[in-house]
């Protein structure tokens, strides 16, 4: 069972930040309500220090704080149990926090990487595609399928460089599949002819645009 002091305790805390329920306080941190049980119990000792760590910011308490206010009296009076304990979770509070820059360090390297290569993909487009909207602009004549490869081509490298590809092509007569196609207007039964009216994309098994279509 709960020890009640501990609860109130935790549920006093709770209130300063606003959170009303120990199952809110879950989804706030991350943490497990068994966990959060075990806090409530006075059982810190065996609570791993990410737990806590997670718990601290969210509770707005610094840790050693709340090491101390949910630790048992028994531990509190075993001064070297105590400071062992304390010891170790500054340890680890340090390499947390030096994790997580690395981790923060690696996001912004990964997004720099994914930036230059799209940019690769995308290199003809970014060179041609100015002088070609400007000459369509000059000329109202300009035909508009000299334009077309501009793009069409950057985007299918980058399309398929990330695995993504069509559903279907546009204006092309398929079986009507519920799970890849939205109608457009009128209804359709599962494996009537539509038609494709603007294209849909997976990437994998992922559906990430159902292709839009009428009926046949």
């Amino acid at each position: 069972m709960p020890n009640i002091d501990f609860s109130e305790k935790l549920q006093d805390l709770m209130q300063r930040v606003g959170i009303s329920s120990f199952k809110a306080l879950s989804r706030a941190t991350g943490v497990s309500e068994r966990q959060i049980l075990r806090l409530r119990q006075g059982k810190l000792k065996e609570m791993r220090v990410d737990v806590l760590l997670k718990l601290s910011p969210v509770l707005k308490m610094p840790l050693n704080e709340l090491v101390t206010t949910f630790s048992s009296v028994e531990l509190l009076q075993n001064p070297t149990t105590n400071q062992e304990l304390l010891q170790e979770i500054t340890n680890l509070k340090i390499e947390y926090e030096r994790l997580q820059l690395q981790l923060e360090q690696q996001r912004e390297i990964l997004l720099k990487e994914l930036q230059q290569s799209t940019l690769q993909l995308l290199e003809s487009l970014l060179l041609q595609w100015p002088t070609a909207a400007q000459k369509a602009q000059e000329n109202p004549e300009f035909a508009a399928v000299k334009i077309v490869p501009l793009i069409q081509k950057p985007l299918e490298k980058l399309l398929q460089g990330w695995g993504v590809e069509a559903i279907a092509s546009v204006g092309t007569e398929v079986p009507y599949d519920p799970q890849l196609h939205q109608l457009m207007e009128g209804t359709a039964q599962s494996g009537e002819k539509v038609k494709v009216r603007y294209t849909g994309y997976l990437q994998g098994d992922k559906l990430l645009y159902r292709a839009k279509v009428s009926p046949v």
